[in-house]
């Protein structure tokens, strides 16, 4: 303590609680909470219970009790469910789940029994060609309709909700582990009595609503190399500041600079008013 101010040891976000003050590094692994949002990806299915990397120290679990049947059927899991596992989610499925425990090693167990949870997205398709000089090239395609985000977990502010349907026409699922899910609104996750896990991949995205997606990705980008914090109106805030740039260059430093500081300005402003 110099001069009657604190300084601290790491750069991170300030976190405070009465006169507890801690700072919470930036760089850093999740580290869940019971209730937190999560976006994640299927690595492993394992009897009665499938592996998620969710960014943290250790592979989430997901129970097949904790998850909702085709069909939205209640009753218990039998045999022929777990056989039936990976018709449900298979490795590289893409969900969204909430922290339903914290295991005493660390790692945490996901549920997804309510309808807005589910699968956002199939397995990675890789595709290999060969070249002369180079050898094999993988080529990987993500059947889906939206793109994922990682950003450090510190960057995604905690509020009671993490989904978000943005005037700018997309949906934003803000996942507390710094996975986060960009799609259109057009697009119906889960049909009705699927139990969350079906996806209309026939129908495509018409070209603006990809380039509306692929703007806000560059936003998020955006604020996230800045260390800025993300939520829905700073979010939309850099949509809006940066429509004067085209898509491509936002990936530029300079727009990208621009963009989080008038953002900025923006929510100096709102806390102000």
């Amino acid at each position: 303590m110099e001069e009657s101010a604190l300084t601290a040891s790491v750069s991170g976000v300030v976190e405070q609680v009465n006169k507890l003050i801690s700072v919470k590094p930036i760089k850093t692994r999740y580290n869940g909470e019971i209730g937190d949002v999560v976006v994640g990806r299927i690595t492993e299915v394992q009897q009665k219970r499938w592996k998620v990397d969710t960014n943290s120290r250790l592979d989430s679990v997901l129970l097949l009790s904790s998850v909702n049947l085709p069909g939205g059927e209640l009753r218990k899991r039998s045999a022929e469910d777990e056989q039936m596992m990976r018709n449900y989610l298979q490795e590289g499925d893409l969900i969204s789940a909430e922290v339903q425990k914290i295991f005493d090693e660390g790692s945490l167990s996901l549920y997804t029994r309510s309808l807005r949870y589910g699968k956002l997205a199939n397995p990675l398709v890789v595709l290999s060609s060969s070249t002369a000089e180079d050898g094999e090239i993988e080529v990987r395609i993500s059947l889906s309709q939206g793109v994922l985000v990682k950003v450090f977990p510190s960057l995604v502010k905690r509020r009671k909700n993490h989904f978000y349907d943005l005037p700018c026409g997309a949906n934003v699922i803000l996942g507390n582990n710094g996975f986060i899910w960009i799609s259109s609104t057009n697009t119906v996750e889960g049909e009705e009595g699927s139990g969350g896990f079906a996806q209309n991949l026939e129908e495509p995205i018409a070209r603006p609503e990809r380039e509306v997606i692929a703007r806000l990705r560059n936003c998020i980008l955006a604020l996230a190399s800045c260390k800025m914090m993300l939520h829905d109106s700073s979010i939309q805030y850099a949509y809006e500041e940066s429509q004067k740039y085209t898509i491509s260059e936002l990936l530029l430093p300079e727009p990208l600079l621009d963009v989080a500081i008038l953002t900025q300005h923006r929510l100096h402003q709102m806390e102000d008013d």
